[in-house]
């Protein structure tokens, strides 16, 4: 018989930040395909309602919390409402992320905040958290979601670049702190994926976007949840502090 992530993930409790559209959408749905108990937390009341109904349809459970990752006090009464339902936590996906584009020297004080707050505070508060309950079971999995900008910089993404190598090295960090206790964390960085966000782009700007990537085509929400579901598999036990990059070749 072949390999099963269904053995995996079957009743396990896992926690996707930013889960109610885009790609934390599509990884809280890829867990759920596999039996997996998800939670997931976004600001968007109906948005975490219709995709609660979407990870029960798949063959999971779900539940959904509005919290904001920047408030530790959202963070920790989320996880509370998760630990009083399913009992622990096992797998954290740290994905909510936002933009605030501009060349630095017009680069507003709030934008830079804003950013750096729910890029890297946010995945700071969450990983606090959930870390306390791993270590008591001593194991579980977590990954960042960090971005190739994070690697290698984009012009008119200071602020974007900053949080996303800062979750980099984070996650660098408290792998090596948590290592001991059975927890694994590492991080995944997308390139261009499809989302709302690409399809607005003019054909110009597509054009140019390929050109960047040698196997010349956007990623899909997919392809960074099956690097999720691989390093918080079985078949993942011994990598942690990595990141691996979902980019199509860009770097």
């Amino acid at each position: 018989m072949g390999y099963e992530f269904s053995d995996d993930f079957k009743g396990k409790v896992v926690i996707v930040t930013g889960g109610a559209r885009g790609i934390g959408r599509q990884i809280a749905l890829a867990f759920a395909q596999y039996g997996a108990k998800v939670a997931i937390c976004d600001l968007n009341e109906d948005a975490l309602k219709e995709t609660v109904l979407d990870i029960e349809k798949a063959g999971g459970e779900g539940m959904y919390a509005i919290a904001n990752v920047t408030v530790a006090n959202d963070v920790d009464v989320m996880v509370d409402k998760v630990v009083d339902k399913w009992g622990r936590v096992d797998i954290l996906i740290n994905n909510a992320g936002i933009t605030r584009d501009g060349l630095l020297i017009r680069m507003k004080e709030e934008d830079w905040d804003a950013v750096l707050g729910v890029n890297l505070k946010g995945v700071f508060l969450m990983t606090r958290a959930v870390a306390k309950l791993m270590m008591k079971q001593r194991s579980g999995k977590i990954v960042n979601i960090a971005s190739v900008v994070g690697v290698m910089g984009n012009v008119g993404q200071a602020n974007y670049s900053a949080s996303k190598g800062g979750v980099i090295a984070f996650t660098k960090t408290v792998a090596k702190e948590l290592a001991t206790r059975g927890i694994n964390v590492n991080a995944v960085a997308p390139g261009f994926i499809q989302t709302k966000m690409t399809e607005v782009l003019s054909e110009d700007v597509k054009k140019r976007l390929m050109d960047t990537i040698p196997m010349r085509k956007l990623g899909q929400p997919q392809d960074v949840a099956n690097a999720c579901l691989f390093l918080t598999s079985s078949l993942a036990d011994y990598i942690t502090g990595q990141t691996l990059l979902v980019d199509g070749g860009m770097i």
